[in-house]
């Protein structure tokens, strides 16, 4: 397999019953599964590019592309479910079985419900943010109400704001970065779908939905994961505050959790060196003290 991670020469795409899921391989070895975060103008490629290369070279990397955020065919629903279901249908379209998987955010969670609800499809866990309840922030959080903003209403003005929010060093938001986000953001049918998760009114029913039900949470069944864990965090993240990692911290058996100073929301980008350097120790360590 290649270890050539150009855009071109890594995307894939894979036929399923959920329609067209594209995605981009790239390495030999054991599978690792990248699941990207949300937000405007997001995809698995611009969430994991940068450590590509470095993962490549330990693992065939498989960069999944969700339905509904613009590179995979949309499909009707929630993309939270939409994404779930992509899953476990790009998993056995490939022949793969269990895999290890790295989570951004959105991803995270996705990932996360996997783990509890499909356990033999999952080897080790890796999340960036996203996943938890939040014990001591108030919610939603600065990023999240940013990211209601430009959803409701998209202007640059706003998605900048968003952006910002995203990352401790404000540099990191450059005029390409913004471009690159608005195009893919303001597309109709990506920011149909997205309004049926991250409007305010989207938002508002989610929760009132939530408090309704019967059903636990996922945060409530974190106990169940059977997958050794390693959580990432930002220290200075303002979209999933770090005493989110709290819970998942604790109720996770097999769970440890490495924050990084002076990172926000992307850490894989923000902290890249240090990020890798921890996921990579942790993905290919055999103590078997993990499980």
């Amino acid at each position: 397999m290649t270890t050539d991670v150009s855009y071109e020469r890594t995307q894939r795409e894979l036929e399923t019953s959920l329609g067209v899921l594209r995605y981009h391989e790239a390495g030999e070895g054991p599978p690792l599964l990248l699941l990207h975060g949300s937000g405007p103008g997001v995809t698995g490629w611009r969430n994991y590019r940068g450590v590509l290369a470095d993962l490549a070279a330990h693992f065939r990397c498989l960069v999944l592309e969700f339905p509904g955020f613009g590179v995979s065919d949309p499909a009707e629903g929630h993309p939270m479910v939409m994404a779930q279901s992509a899953v476990g249908h790009f998993l056995d379209g490939l022949g793969l079985g269990a895999v290890d998987m790295i989570g951004n955010s959105m991803g995270g969670i996705i990932a996360t419900k996997v783990a509890i609800d499909e356990p033999e499809r999952v080897g080790k866990l890796v999340t960036i943010g996203g996943m938890g309840k939040s014990i001591f922030s108030s919610g939603p959080s600065e990023g999240i109400k940013l990211l209601m903003e430009f959803t409701d209403d998209p202007t640059r003005e706003r998605l900048i704001r968003w952006l910002l929010s995203m990352v401790h060093d404000q540099a990191l938001v450059t005029p390409e970065l913004i471009e690159e986000r608005w195009a893919l953001a303001t597309e109709p049918t990506t920011l149909e779908i997205a309004r049926r998760m991250y409007s305010s009114k989207a938002f508002a029913a989610s929760m009132a939905a939530a408090a309704a039900s019967d059903v636990p949470p996922y945060w409530a069944r974190l106990g169940k994961i059977t997958a050794p864990t390693l959580l990432t965090w930002g220290r200075d993240d303002r979209v999933s505050p770090v005493d989110m990692a709290v819970l998942p911290m604790r109720d996770i058996p097999n769970a440890e959790l490495h924050v990084f100073p002076k990172c926000g929301h992307w850490t894989m980008i923000e902290a890249r060196e240090a990020w890798l350097c921890a996921v990579l120790a942790f993905l290919t360590r055999t103590d078997r003290t993990q499980r």
